[in-house]
C-alpha cells in the first residue's frame, strides 16, 4: 500500500463517516490527507495528524476524532492496525499483503514509476545557463547544466509540458570584441584591449580561416564582422556539441537578437510601445524608465539610456513577454549568486506587464561551485585565457560523478567539490553508493536467472514478505512517486538524490540480512517467497534506474 493509496482509503473512511451521520464536517471532506513515514521505528508503518487538523471543524477534540476516524480505519481492508497516539495522532500499521502489492505494482509501472500528473495542464518554461557565445562552457555554467536539466526531467515526471531554453547572449559589445579578437589571432595582431585571450581563440580563429580562406581579405570593417558570424556559429555549435556530452539537452535556443529584429510583435520596440499604453513608463534625465517601484522594487530601472542604447533590462522584459506570448504559464529563470538584485526588479517587471509574478515567475539564485584537486582550487578567467572548460570537467571527473555530485545539493548552498572524493570508488562516495546498488539488483537478477528463477506474475504472494526489513524497503519504494512530485514542486531535484541514498542503505540492510534472502541455498529448491523477494528485487532495481535517470545520471548494470 503506497502513502496515496493509504490517503484514499482515510478519505473514504471521513466520507463514510459523514454519510452515516457520525461525523460533521462543514467545510466537506478534504480531497487528500497527509500520510508520512513515522521518524521512528515501532511507531507503525505509517502516521497521519488528519484529527488534529480536522477536530476544530468538526466541533470535537483531537484525540476523539482520532479514535472515530481510526476505528473505521481499523476495519479497511490492507489494514493491519491502527494506534492513536498523543493529541490525536494515527499510527498505521498496513497487512504484509497490502504492502508487498508495492513491489509488483512498481515492477508492472517499470520506467513510468514515480511519474504522475501532479503538475498536469501546467507548461513550464525553465532558462538556465544562457552563456556568450564568445568562449566554451565552464565550471561557472556546469552547476546550472545540471540543476536546469534535472528541475526539468523532475517537472515532467510530475507531469509538466517543460521547455528547457538556453538564451544566447549575441548581440552587443561582447560579440563585437569576440570578432575583432578572432580576427586579431588570424592576422598575428595584437589583441583589443577588453578582448578576448586563451588558445581556444587561435584555434577558433584558425578554424573560421580554414572554412573561408577568402575571409582575410575583406575590407577591414567587413571582414570583423565576418570573424564575428563565422566564430559564433563554431562557438555556438562547441557550446551545444559539449552539453549534448554532458547529459543537458535544450528544447529552445533563443537568440537575444530575435527581440531587436524589428518592431513586430514580441520585440523590444513592441514591448516599450504596450508599457507606455499601460502607463508605466517615463522619461527623466534623457532616458526612458519603467517604474518599477510601484510593485515592490527598490529603484525604478531604465530601459533606454541617455545616449539611445536600450538596456539589458529592456531586452529581458521583452524576453519575459516573447515566453508568455509562446503559451508559458510560468517562467522558471535560474541565475547566478551575483543576480540577487534581479528578483526584485524581475517580479516587478512581470507586475508591470499585467501578471501576477506569484503566478507566473520563479526565480532561483545559485551560489558558487568550488572544484578542489590536491588542495588548490581549480580557476578560471574567460578573457586571461584560463579557462577550466565543462569538457576538462568531464574529462577529470566523469559525466555521472560531476552531474551528481552537483544534483545532491540545494542550489542556494555554497558548495566546494574535491575531484579525488567524488571520483573514488568507495561506498563513502554517494554516486558509486547509488549506482553500486543498481549494479548490484542486476547481478542478483542474472544469479536468478542462472537458477531458473522467474518473476512469479500472478503467481506472487504479497503477504510472503513479512520481514521487517522486507517492510521498510517496500515503504521507501512506495515514497518515490511523492519525492518526485515533491522534487518538482519545489524545484529542488537534491531530494531524490537523497532519497536514492537512503533507499540504497536500507536495501543493502535488507541484502545483507539472512533472512531476507532472495536465492535459495544449497540444495534448496526455489520457493515462492524466493520468487516474492526476486520481485522487490526488481522493483528496487527499478526505482534505482528511474531516480538517477532523474538526474541525468545513468543506472549501470555493472561496476
Amino acid at each position: 500500500m503506497t502513502p496515496d493509496q493509504l490517503s484514499q482509503t482515510i478519505v473514504d473512511v471521513l466520507e463514510a463517516l459523514v454519510a452515516d451521520g457520525s461525523l460533521t464536517l462543514p467545510a466537506g471532506v478534504p480531497a487528500r490527507v497527509t500520510v508520512e513515514r513515522p521518524r521512528q521505528q515501532g511507531h507503525g508503518d505509517y502516521a497521519t495528524n488528519v484529527a488534529l487538523q480536522l477536530a476544530k471543524q468538526a466541533g470535537t477534540n483531537p484525540r476523539a476524532l482520532a479514535e472515530l476516524i481510526g476505528a473505521g480505519l481499523g476495519r479497511a481492508a490492507g489494514v493491519a492496525g491502527v494506534e492513536v497516539a498523543g493529541p490525536g495522532f494515527l499510527n498505521i500499521t498496513v497487512d504484509a499483503g497490502a504492502q508487498g502489492r508495492v513491489a509488483a505494482d512498481v515492477v508492472a509501472a517499470g520506467a513510468s514509476y514515480g511519474r504522475s500528473e501532479t503538475l498536469a495542464g501546467q507548461r513550464v518554461n525553465i532558462e538556465f545557463i544562457s552563456a556568450n557565445p564568445t568562449g566554451p562552457l565552464h565550471l561557472g555554467h556546469t552547476r546550472w547544466a545540471v540543476l536546469g536539466d534535472a528541475i526539468g526531467r523532475v517537472l515532467q515526471a510530475a507531469g509538466a509540458e517543460v521547455a528547457r531554453e538556453f538564451y544566447i547572449n549575441d548581440r552587443g559589445n561582447q560579440m563585437d570584441l569576440f570578432g575583432a579578437s578572432l580576427e586579431a589571432a588570424a592576422l598575428g595582431r595584437p589583441v583589443p584591449e577588453d578582448g578576448y585571450r586563451g588558445d581556444y581563440i587561435a584555434d577558433l580563429a584558425a578554424l573560421v580561416v580554414a572554412g573561408r580562406p577568402d575571409i582575410v581579405d575583406l575590407p577591414e570593417g567587413e571582414r570583423t564582422v565576418a570573424f564575428r558570424e563565422a566564430g559564433y556559429a563554431l562557438q555556438l555549435k562547441q557550446q551545444q556539441d559539449q552539453l549534448d556530452g554532458f547529459n543537458t539537452h535544450f528544447d529552445v535556443w533563443f537568440s537575444e537578437r530575435e527581440l531587436h529584429a524589428d518592431d513586430s510583435h514580441g520585440s523590444v520596440a513592441d514591448t516599450l510601445k504596450g508599457l507606455r499604453e499601460k502607463g508605466h513608463l517615463f522619461e527623466a534625465d534623457g532616458a526612458l524608465w519603467m517604474r518599477t517601484t510601484d510593485f515592490g522594487d527598490d529603484k525604478d530601472r531604465v530601459l533606454i539610456r541617455s545616449n539611445g542604447e536600450l538596456t539589458y533590462f529592456a531586452s529581458d522584459t521583452a524576453y519575459y513577454l516573447n515566453k508568455r506570448a509562446r503559451g508559458f504559464d510560468h517562467c522558471i529563470y535560474l541565475l547566478g549568486a551575483d543576480h540577487h538584485g534581479y528578483v526584485g526588479r524581475l517580479r516587478a517587471m512581470a507586475a508591470c506587464v499585467g501578471d501576477d509574478p506569484a503566478q507566473t515567475l520563479d526565480v532561483m539564485i545559485g551560489q558558487l561551485v568550488k572544484i578542489m584537486r590536491d588542495g588548490e582550487e581549480l580557476r578560471l578567467s574567460k578573457r586571461a585565457g584560463t579557462i577550466v572548460t565543462l569538457n576538462e570537467l568531464v574529462d577529470e571527473i566523469g559525466v555521472d560523478a560531476l552531474r551528481y555530485s552537483l544534483a545532491r545539493y540545494p542550489a542556494d548552498s555554497p558548495l566546494t567539490l574535491d575531484v579525488a572524493e567524488i571520483t573514488k570508488a568507495s561506498s563513502d562516495n554517494p554516486v558509486y553508493y547509488v549506482q553500486y546498488a543498481h549494479a548490484r539488483t542486476c547481478r542478483m537478477m542474472e544469479n536468478a536467472a542462472d537458477l531458473g528463477m522467474r518473476l512469479p506474475g500472478d503467481a506472487f504472494d504479497p503477504a510472503l514478505l513479512d520481514h521487517e526489513l522486507d517492510g521498510r524497503l517496500l515503504r521507501a519504494l512506495a515514497e518515490f512517486p511523492r519525492v518526485v512530485a515533491s522534487a518538482a514542486e519545489l524545484r529542488e531535484p537534491h531530494r531524490v538524490a537523497r532519497y536514492l541514498e537512503d533507499t540504497a542503505a536500507v536495501f543493502n540492510k535488507w541484502y545483507d540480512t539472512k533472512e531476507c534472502r532472495m536465492l535459495p541455498q544449497g540444495d534448496e529448491p526455489v520457493a515462492p517467497v524466493n520468487e516474492a523477494r526476486l520481485v522487490v528485487v526488481a522493483a528496487t532495481r527499478t526505482v534505482i534506474a528511474n531516480g538517477l535517470d532523474l538526474l541525468g545520471v545513468s543506472a549501470p548494470e555493472r561496476m
